[in-house]
């Protein structure tokens, strides 16, 4: 085999600028994979525990369950809709925000995802340092370069890292809650820390802005499917599935321990022994996969804006991402899960709602820039707003989208009536 053929097979192409053939979709189990490792992760665990914490169990599970709900039916349709077409996210846009409108959503959202690439490669630091007397800034470094090395392999590298990743944490993170359940508390009566409540539809706003930003750009992953119920399927095993488990491991850790972590690596790490080296290998493991997807997402989005490689993008981004670890930007985390819930839900609703609803029988790229979808984009992230502010116990995820829907749809039918008499003019 030649070196040619070696790096053809190896660094395949990732189809940036154009819907992937056929011919080159992968295997039902290829996408699921994919889509499995990403969301059972280290911070879906922390992010139960944080809502068994504020609200008790059984309501934490309930938030849980909601949230995962939502997001398998807004992640899922618009994973059928890149199935469909083979189209990356920022194609998928071109059809509603215009040929060079879509570069605003495609542009926000592929920085968003660094934002999350260096939030968990500063997390591996972090861990590591806190179990460890090594430095912050060396592991970052360290792991970002490994990170970045996973992802240049493309979406290849994204189902092998989740056919390993995901069940690596189904076993330890067993494991950690047979270790918190020897405290003896009784987990399913667990009423929450009444000093750090939390509001119901608050919780499922987390739920669902913990993948907001990827699942919206879910198309970059799933027009490899061969089929839209490939695509759906793939979806399912992330929401509810794979994103439940992690989150229930770290809600039962919380009320089993009544210190409202669910930090799995915590757990085998104060294990000691050889336990401790198999900690961090699953720390390495199970942080690479979220920051290898989220990577890919920016990589593929800036790619297509800026007419260049994957690749290429991959390691500039890569770079910024590792330096914006080192410098702390992990400190943002529920910040960020904040904006995500009040600005991104509408952009994925009003694709949906222009290519399934409004416009469902002609989506062609027409025109440089659409005024509708921007126009539906800001009174749903208005909407949400205002209801982050003035209501704060209310869900700004759940807000923004039915806002943005209606909103879309009205200005969708008003721009056709008005549109109307000038086509009969024409005539």
């Amino acid at each position: 085999m030649t070196q040619s053929t070696v790096d053809q097979e190896l660094f395949e192409s990732e189809y940036e600028h154009s819907a992937v053939p056929l011919n080159k979709r992968k295997s039902l189990l290829s996408v699921t994979s994919i889509w499995v490792g990403f969301p059972m992760i280290i911070t879906g665990a922390v992010t139960g525990a944080t809502l068994v914490h504020g609200l008790g169990f059984k309501r934490g599970i309930l938030a849980m369950l909601l949230g995962n709900v939502l997001l398998f039916a807004y992640v899922g349709l618009l994973s059928m809709l890149g199935a469909k077409d083979g189209n990356n996210f920022s194609l998928q846009a071109s059809r509603t925000f215009g040929r060079k409108g879509y570069m605003v959503s495609s542009a926000l959202l592929s920085t968003l995802v660094i934002g999350w690439f260096a939030v968990q490669t500063g997390l591996t630091g972090v861990s590591m340092s806190g179990a460890f007397d090594v430095s912050t800034v060396l592991i970052v470094v360290l792991a970002g370069i490994f990170y970045v090395a996973l992802t240049l392999l493309g979406i290849k590298a994204l189902s092998i890292i989740g056919m390993i990743s995901a069940p690596l944490f189904l076993i330890l993170g067993i494991y950690s809650v047979s270790e918190a359940a020897k405290n003896g508390h009784a987990v399913a009566s667990y009423a929450g820390n009444a000093e750090s409540p939390i509001a119901f539809w608050v919780a499922v706003t987390l739920v669902f802005a913990l993948f907001a930003d990827s699942g919206t750009m879910t198309a970059d992953f799933t027009r490899w499917a061969k089929n839209r119920k490939h695509a759906a399927i793939a979806t399912f095993a992330a929401f509810p599935v794979a994103n439940l488990i992690a989150m229930v491991i770290g809600g039962i850790i919380a009320a089993a321990t009544l210190t409202g972590s669910g930090d799995v690596f915590g757990v085998i790490v104060g294990k000691g022994g050889a336990v401790t080296w198999i900690a961090v290998i699953f720390l390495f493991v199970n942080l690479g996969s979220v920051c290898s997807h989220c990577l890919y997402n920016g990589a593929v989005g800036w790619s297509h804006i800026t007419g260049t490689k994957m690749r290429t993008m991959t390691i500039i981004l890569g770079i910024i991402g590792i330096v914006a670890a080192a410098l702390g930007i992990w400190n943002y985390f529920v910040d960020w899960l904040n904006l995500l819930g009040v600005i991104v839900p509408p952009i994925g609703t009003i694709i949906l709602m222009d290519q399934l609803v409004t416009r469902r029988t002609s989506t062609a790229i027409d025109t440089d820039i659409r005024y509708q979808p921007f126009l539906a984009w800001g009174i749903g992230s208005a909407a949400a707003l205002i209801v982050n502010y003035q209501f704060p116990s209310q869900s700004t995820a759940i807000t923004g989208m039915l806002v943005s829907a209606a909103a879309y749809w009205l200005i969708s039918k008003k721009s056709s009536v008005v549109a109307s008499p000038s086509v009969t003019a024409r005539r």
